[in-house]
């Protein structure tokens, strides 16, 4: 940036965390879609909530104002405009922790300043999916599964993390059509002979299913019905892969598990 100047920008963000800072400011994590992640300061925000109201509500889609100021690290946010909020709709315990699923692995995926479209439209996709009534996704806990199956797995490709499934890591055995073996350890998969200890098996149909999700759009999927055991492995392992290139575990993915 040039010496003095204050660069102002303008686009749509998705708010992921927000912290106190200072006294009554508030630093926010936004993930841009032209800047990807920045950080920046709301002054005042907890005092006043003229420019920001109820737009501070991690997961929230906006359109934000803000300025990259000369020899520092945080944007100075200026005003946030509401394209979507979560809060449109009654947020229910498992809808919240799908959200914060969503929130939390941008938080620990994106570095900053690097920016995907890819990943900022699959996130407001599945963050607009997660709402109840969006597609035919049914009633209430079926809502949220196939959303969240759909992220874990496309963040994982998009990333370029999603491991090859036909073959055995291990030997080179075709495993197409097979169950397949997977550790929170290592990469890749196995057959059951070379499974590592602590393994787990992800059925020959949930294998399938994430060939299918891999092609598939987000709508046309939630024409069927997605129960909670609908590829539950599938879920875990795309987890289990997000968590190991992550080197943490997703506090909101045990939260879904638990409820």
């Amino acid at each position: 940036m040039p010496e003095g100047r204050q660069i102002p920008h303008h686009g749509e963000a998705i708010v992921l965390r927000t912290w106190p800072f200072h006294e009554a400011d508030l630093l926010v994590s936004l993930f841009t879609r032209d800047q990807g992640r920045v950080k920046g300061v709301a002054r005042h925000a907890m005092k006043s909530r003229k420019r920001f109201g109820g737009a501070l509500e991690p997961a929230t889609h906006v359109r934000a104002h803000y300025t990259e100021r000369p020899r520092q690290d945080l944007v100075r946010l200026d005003s946030f405009e509401i394209l979507w909020s979560p809060l449109s709709a009654p947020v229910d315990a498992l809808r919240l922790v799908g959200m914060q699923l969503v929130v939390e692995v941008l938080e620990e995926a994106m570095p900053e300043l690097a920016v995907e479209d890819n990943v900022f439209r699959l996130a407001i996709t599945v963050l607009r999916a997660l709402e109840p009534g969006t597609w035919n996704l049914g009633p209430g806990p079926s809502q949220v599964w196939l959303p969240v199956t759909y992220f874990c797995l496309w963040m994982n490709r998009l990333m370029g993390w999603w491991p090859e499934l036909g073959h055995c890591a291990a030997c080179g055995l075709d495993l197409r059509g097979e169950a397949v073996w997977w550790s929170p350890t290592a990469d890749g998969v196995t057959c059951k002979d070379d499974r590592r200890p602590g393994s787990r098996a992800l059925s020959a149909e949930s294998v399938a299913e994430s060939y299918r999700i891999a092609r598939t759009s987000l709508a046309e999927l939630s024409t069927e019905d997605w129960p909670e055991k609908r590829a539950a492995d599938l879920r875990a392992f795309a987890v289990g892969v997000l968590e190991r290139h992550l080197e943490r575990r997703i506090r909101s993915a045990a939260g879904l598990v638990s409820l």
